[in-house]
């Protein structure tokens, strides 16, 4: 993107709109990104509605007049205005979503109100944000539609006292770890930062996770195979055989049809050396 970030294609997420949070999450956790997941938040809404977009992030700390001396001189430098939680807003495109660790500061700690809300709104259309800090002005927020947010509390206090030390860097949210460009995946109770490099593999496995799941419940009801056997991280061949003619069958899996399943069957017939427990 022009800010040097990784640029996620928009199909990938309106994909990713159909997907639950345990259906991304799993192939990312496979992989070794075990720190990409906050679940300790509230929301702004509890509707069911997800957040999806672009992390663009920011790191703050307490105050320190030499720190924030320095600080400003390089926000002037690049013709930033306004406080610090201002220069994250002003840089916001469509598809965007704001990441901001603000070390769980909720009392002067309030990084959005109705104001940057709605400027949000306007900028990035569908986004939204995960903040670990405070929010004030909920009442008004909440009047902003087709937004979500997460945060850590709620005061009435404007936001005080704070420093940038971060944009768009690597930026702690919690037990997570998120980078700019990785796409936020907010739903049910928490969020989930993919990494962009990642995000194209994550939809089609989580599709083939929604599948799979659609032939194994009918399975089990069936009693044709048993819940041990449905839940293995790699399928046997005569599995795989049979999910095939779920697939090009039966309408519920319309949607399914033509995806690529050799990497599976490659398992299925040479073994996977990893396999040694239960699909997660």
């Amino acid at each position: 993107m022009d800010d040097g970030r990784p640029y996620v294609p928009d199909k990938y997420l309106k994909a990713l709109e159909k997907l639950t949070l345990e259906e991304v999450w799993k192939p990312i956790f496979v992989k070794g990104y075990e720190s990409q997941f906050e679940g300790r938040l509230h929301t702004l809404y509890d509707d069911g509605r997800k957040l999806i977009g672009r992390a663009v992030t920011a790191t703050y700390c307490p105050y320190r007049p030499d720190l924030d001396e320095v600080t400003k001189d390089i926000g002037r430098k690049e013709n930033r205005s306004g406080t610090y939680n201002q220069w994250v807003i002003d840089s916001l495109v469509e598809g965007d979503v704001v990441v901001v660790d603000m070390y769980d500061k909720i009392y002067k700690g309030t990084f959005l109100g109705g104001n940057l809300t709605t400027a949000i709104k306007n900028k990035t259309k569908t986004g939204g944000g995960v903040i670990w800090g405070g929010i004030r002005d909920t009442e008004q927020m909440k009047k902003v539609e087709g937004v979500q947010v997460y945060y850590r509390g709620i005061d009435p206090t404007p936001i005080r006292d704070f420093i940038m030390t971060g944009f768009n860097t690597a930026t702690r949210i919690g037990n997570a770890i998120c980078l700019p460009g990785d796409i936020v995946f907010g739903a049910g109770g928490g969020v989930l930062f993919i990494p962009s490099h990642l995000v194209a593999e994550v939809v089609d496995g989580a599709a083939k996770t929604q599948v799979k799941d659609l032939f194994g419940f009918e399975m089990i009801t069936l009693n044709k195979f048993t819940t041990a056997q449905i839940d293995k991280n790699t399928w046997s061949k005569e599995m795989l055989d049979l999910l095939m003619e779920f697939i090009e069958s039966d309408e519920r899996a319309a949607e399914y049809r033509g995806m690529d399943w050799s990497y599976e069957y490659d398992l299925a017939i040479n073994g996977d050396p990893n396999d040694t427990q239960s699909a997660l």
